[in-house]
């Protein structure tokens, strides 16, 4: 054989790189020859170890947090870096010369970023009425991973939503793409495979190698990927009413609360908790009336022991009813006498309450009782919102009574209780916000003996 090097060996820079060449030949019993040339890298004087780092962030480039970044090797290695809430990681003093294996993993809070408004614009992108504008999007609509995007997904993000279920059967609540890949069909990036792990080839220099990452079923970009994020700040616009009957109800008794329209204009979807006191009220059944596309599929009935109903509705096009119209039924069995405004109630606690008009924008979900008034018991609307250092959160309550007001992230992670006697009409509670220890969008739900009313408010650091 016959050694040749590719540049000058002797003399050679730190850290420089060459090509040593080895030319085999051979020869058999009758002179034919065959010959064969072997190309290595050599490295003179290198670093005895090297670095692989990081940053993983959304496709509007926000950092994810509680990433859990595995690297592997040959024999045996193994490590894991946990991403904080600038999405980088880093593992140092890795060998020369080794194979490595990069791979992201979170199965964080499968419901963070997802809502009925999801099921909007996924619904939208089936029917090619609104096209999902990038492969994460899509990606984040496949939510049974079976890299297509079909009404199977929107039945699984719906129960999601409804607290069927709490995970996906099929899926990670996140999934990371090479961010240096290229769809080759943009418009359809399950057309071929797309890199979620990073091989290394022997490693003969540092590298870098970020990713994007994709929650499922947040195709809207809602998501709150790290805890300095101050997101999903947009306003409400209007109530979306639900008018119900305020009958005084006897035990024993079987009462169909009729959910009827009110002012339901160009609505797009909706999704809440129903609250009811399941101390005083059996759930029996629910219906469905005139409201397109609604069925009991629509409710989820697996917290009736903790006195929840949950319920996502969404069209393909914005709907209108005329008022009275009976959207849906429900069947309560009174357990002792009780007025029904004092026993069932909309509530955040599990699905939050929210709605949507034409435009996609956000409007508050409330009831509506024949005979109650609105201004007996009211929660009010923080002050100033949203807040930086301190806020003034006002509610009114109709007789003097002991309420607690209870605070809540995104995640329904309890942050703070406040408890006390309050008077009859107006109460004020003050709130600095490192009483909170969050940034972002925070729930405030105020409870009473009888009343149960809930908003949202948000922290910012600006």
């Amino acid at each position: 054989f016959i050694d040749e090097a590719i540049g000058n060996i002797n003399g050679c820079a730190d850290n420089e790189n060459f090509d040593y060449r080895r030319v085999w030949t051979a020869t058999d019993a009758c002179g034919n020859t065959s010959t064969a040339k072997q190309t290595f890298w050599i490295l003179v004087n290198g670093p005895s170890s090297l670095t692989i780092d990081g940053t993983i962030a959304t496709e509007e480039g926000d950092a994810v947090e509680d990433v859990a970044v595995n690297l592997t090797g040959g024999a045996n290695f193994s490590e894991m870096y946990v991403t904080e809430d600038d999405g980088a990681y880093e593992f140092a003093n890795l060998v020369v010369g080794s194979n490595y294996q990069v791979d992201p993993y979170s199965n964080e809070n499968p419901m963070n970023g997802v809502s009925t408004y999801d099921l909007v614009l996924i619904s939208k992108h089936i029917l090619n009425l609104e096209m999902l504008d990038s492969p994460y999007k899509m990606i984040a609509a496949d939510i049974n991973r079976s890299g297509s995007i079909t009404t199977f997904d929107m039945v699984e993000l719906r129960k999601m939503i409804l607290f069927i279920n709490t995970e996906f059967p099929n899926n990670d609540s996140w999934r990371f793409v090479d961010a240096d890949f290229v769809f080759p069909y943009a418009d359809n990036p399950f057309a071929t495979a797309f890199p979620e792990l990073v091989n290394i080839n022997g490693l003969l220099e540092s590298e870098i190698h970020d990713f994007v990452g994709v929650k499922i079923g947040d195709v809207n970009g809602t998501v709150i990927a790290n805890n300095l994020m101050g997101v999903d700040d947009r306003t409400f616009n209007g109530d979306l009413n639900f008018q119900l009957d305020n009958p005084s109800m006897e035990a024993g008794s079987t009462y169909d609360v009729v959910f009827r329209a009110s002012d339901f204009e160009k609505v797009a979807g909706y999704q809440y908790s129903l609250s009811f006191d399941a101390n005083q009220l059996e759930f029996v059944n629910v219906a469905a009336g005139t409201l397109e596309g609604l069925t009991e599929a629509n409710f989820g009935l697996t917290m009736l022991n903790e006195g929840i109903i949950t319920t996502s509705w969404n069209s393909n096009e914005a709907v209108s009813m005329r008022d009275g119209e009976e959207l849906f039924t429900i069947t309560f069995k009174a357990k002792s006498a009780a007025q029904l405004s004092d026993v069932i109630n909309v509530s955040s606690r599990y699905t939050k309450a929210e709605a949507y008009n034409a435009e996609l924008d956000l409007m508050n979900v409330q009831l509506r009782f024949e005979g109650a008034t609105a201004t007996d018991f009211s929660l009010q609307q923080n002050r100033p919102n949203p807040f930086k250092q301190s806020t003034v959160i006002g509610f009114s309550l109709p007789t003097a009574t002991n309420a607690t007001l209870t605070f809540y992230d995104v995640a329904g992670k309890q942050l703070k209780q406040i408890n006390g006697d309050f008077v009859k009409g107006y109460n004020e509670v003050s709130l600095n916000r490192n009483e909170l220890q969050a940034t972002g969008v925070v729930y405030y739900e105020l409870v009473t003996p009888n009343h149960t009313a809930t908003k949202r408010m948000l922290l910012t650091n600006n």
